[in-house]
């Protein structure tokens, strides 16, 4: 059983055609491919009935969390599949993250809290902690994109992610892995992942391609894409009229 909890800055660029393959010839002269190669992310999001987890992100800007289970390819009843739950406080991104089978996850989300040998440690405390907190959360979103992962010293990661899709049918990771686009045609979702302040040399790259951060959510993008009917507000004043325009403005 696998378990791993780690904390870092995320940065997001969304960028055109030709700043990705500019990015691209720099990043390759001193960064390498991960170990994996180009591969595809599959993941469910877990949220309620009337998304109240996306919303509350959209509203808040100091504390974020999701719950979502994420695969690479399409699982199988045996296939490792990782239980990750990612918050963000105060622009640091902390993640736990469990492995199990696949055909494990059903007899997880069903009996609380979860036991198994070497697998009662603090991330799957911190799980079930979540989930008593939202005991009505359920699989509501399947997302997907084709990533390219480059990886340098002291924990540096960036990552290329095109063809982001979604759908909110067919919500299992053993199944294709089609979905609606979310990105503009020629559009990549660059993410720079670090432990600390971005090296000299990257800042350099980016300014030079004209790349600049944006604030970017590929689950709250999606949820703006398609959220559900508005449900009543519970002691949240305004509530209903603030989804209502969130609904026109997306």
């Amino acid at each position: 059983m696998y378990q791993m909890v780690f904390q870092r800055y995320e940065k997001k660029y969304l960028l055109s055609r030709a700043q990705y393959e500019a990015l691209s010839i720099r990043l390759n002269r001193v960064l390498e491919p991960d170990q994996y190669g180009p591969y595809t992310a599959a993941s469910l999001y877990y949220d309620t009935g009337c998304f109240d987890l996306a919303r509350a992100s959209a509203r808040q800007s100091r504390y974020k969390e999701k719950l979502r289970l994420r695969g690479y390819g399409t699982a199988d009843s045996t296939a490792p599949v990782f239980l990750e739950l990612k918050k963000k406080f105060q622009g640091v991104v902390h993640k736990r993250r469990a492995c199990l089978p696949y055909g494990e996850v059903p007899g997880f989300f069903a009996n609380r809290p979860y036991r198994r040998v070497g697998a009662d440690g603090q991330v799957f405390r911190e799980i079930d902690g979540f989930l008593a907190r939202h005991p009505s959360v359920s699989a509501k979103m399947f997302l997907a994109y084709d990533r390219i992962a480059l990886e340098g010293d002291g924990g540096l990661r960036v990552t290329f992610d095109t063809n982001i899709r979604f759908r909110r049918t067919g919500l299992r990771l053993d199944a294709d892995s089609q979905g609606t686009s979310i990105l503009e045609s020629g559009q990549t979702l660059m993410e720079v992942k670090t432990p600390g302040a971005i090296p000299l040399w990257l800042c350099r790259a980016l300014s030079e391609c004209g790349a600049f951060p944006v604030s970017f959510s590929k689950y709250g993008t999606c949820c703006r894409n398609c959220l559900p009917p508005v449900c009543p507000p519970r002691n949240e004043p305004g509530r209903i009229m603030e989804d209502i325009c969130s609904r026109l403005i997306s």
